[in-house]
């Protein structure tokens, strides 16, 4: 079985409209490259962890929001191009972008130097309009933006 991950797509209504919350990848592969470099907060699990807690656990890795007060909705799997399945639920509810705090990890940089270095596993946070989020998103990942926007319809609401 291939590598899963599972994450949460926040969004948050700003005078009707909705905004979902994407993060960018943190560390030195990732630099340099924003349309398609974007996601969803999420993180790999172990097929033994039920995809939701691990939806929930890596949302605060990844942001430092906890949300165990949210009511979930079910957004489905995708596959990434690398291969990875990817399932996802989406979230009402504002965040701070600018209160972001992710884990780290560490790297051997630059290759083959010897020298360790961390990095923050997500680097920055932005709300973004459905249209913006589906350019910057990895590109599978924007069936997440068009399931939330099936799913709030009309009302504004799930």
């Amino acid at each position: 079985m291939g590598k899963r991950s599972a994450g949460i797509l926040l969004y948050r209504l700003v005078a009707g409209r909705p905004e979902v919350l994407l993060v960018h990848p943190g560390g030195p592969f990732w630099k340099n490259k924003d349309a398609g470099a974007w996601s969803v907060p999420k993180g790999e699990h172990e097929a033994d962890e039920q995809p939701r807690a691990a939806a929930l656990r890596e949302f605060e890795e990844e942001t430092g929001l906890a949300l165990d007060d949210v009511e979930l909705v079910e957004l489905g799997e995708v596959r990434q191009r690398n291969g990875k399945v990817v399932t996802a639920w989406a979230a009402e509810r504002d965040f701070d972008a600018s209160a972001l705090r992710s884990n780290d990890f560490e790297i051997e940089w630059p290759p083959r130097s010897g020298r360790r270095q961390r990095f923050p596993e997500v680097d920055r946070a932005e709300w973004f309009d459905p249209g913006t989020a589906r350019e910057k998103i990895n590109p599978a990942q924007a069936a997440f933006v068009d399931r939330l926007l099936d799913l709030l319809g009309a009302t504004g609401r799930l």
